[in-house]
């Protein structure tokens, strides 16, 4: 059956795939057909991703993308790719008052230098075949909008999207794609610890006009797109996933 959305006979790196978002990029892309190499700092959640994965399933590989030297081991047991998806990440809530210098470098290690510098070893080794589709899991803050302490965050996220902008730029001559992802709120358990309560919750999701939050596979699904031939001539842009939270 004709799909231009198959990912069959593609090679997919999926960083931050233990939990949340990563976990459902990798599920949904398995699903597609894509052979997924999966990457997390947890191995028994990377186990439980892996277990849920379909098709040709690779072994999957523990890194820690805070560390440079987990970076350059990832890039070296890669041997070729069709598409990378950048998704690891952190966020620390601080009144800009309160954060310090540490704080945005503890942040910006994760979300900005470590996907920067997988991306660039493994596009410098011609490991990105031609064709590759890049995808930054970005968000809606620090692009589109922002929130009370969340200037760290922001910060990491809005340095993501500029440099896709021109990475995009530098690699559409090898004919390799770079896009983002620019997600609202995602419903992915982080809240259930109970400090903050389902009513306040309920109250939070009036502010989306679709009324919910959003789920890690509709996320997925846009960046299943993204990754598949059906995006061939898609580089250097945003796909906004918020409920039309942005529009208010």
């Amino acid at each position: 059956m004709y799909n231009p959305f198959s990912l069959e006979n593609k090679t997919i790196l999926v960083t931050g795939a233990s939990s949340g978002i990563g976990r459902a990029i990798a599920i949904e892309s398995s699903k597609m057909g894509a052979s997924v190499i999966i990457t997390g700092r947890n191995e028994e959640r990377l186990k439980e991703t892996h277990a849920q994965m379909e098709g040709n399933k690779p072994d999957y590989i523990v890194a820690d993308l805070s560390n440079s030297d987990d970076v350059q081991n990832l890039s070296e047991n890669i041997t070729s790719l069709n598409g990378l998806v950048n998704c690891a990440g952190l966020t620390k809530v601080l009144p800009f008052p309160f954060a310090e210098r540490k704080d945005f470098e503890e942040v910006m290690e994760v979300n900005f230098f470590a996907p920067t510098e997988l991306s660039r070893l493994l596009v410098k080794s011609k490991k990105l075949q031609k064709g590759a589709s890049i995808v930054f899991i970005s968000s809606v803050s620090g692009v589109y909008c922002s929130a009370v302490a969340g200037s760290i965050y922001s910060s990491s996220k809005g340095a993501i999207n500029g440099l896709a902008k021109a990475m995009a730029l530098d690699l559409a001559p090898k004919g390799i794609r770079v896009n983002c992802v620019n997600p609202g709120m995602i419903d992915t358990h982080i809240f259930s610890e109970g400090k903050i309560t389902q009513e306040q919750l309920k109250e939070d999701m009036k502010r989306y006009p679709l009324k919910r939050y959003g789920k890690p596979e509709e996320v997925a699904y846009a960046v299943i797109y993204l990754l598949s031939d059906a995006a061939e001539w898609i580089t250097g842009s945003n796909l906004l996933i918020d409920g039309g939270y942005t529009l208010l």
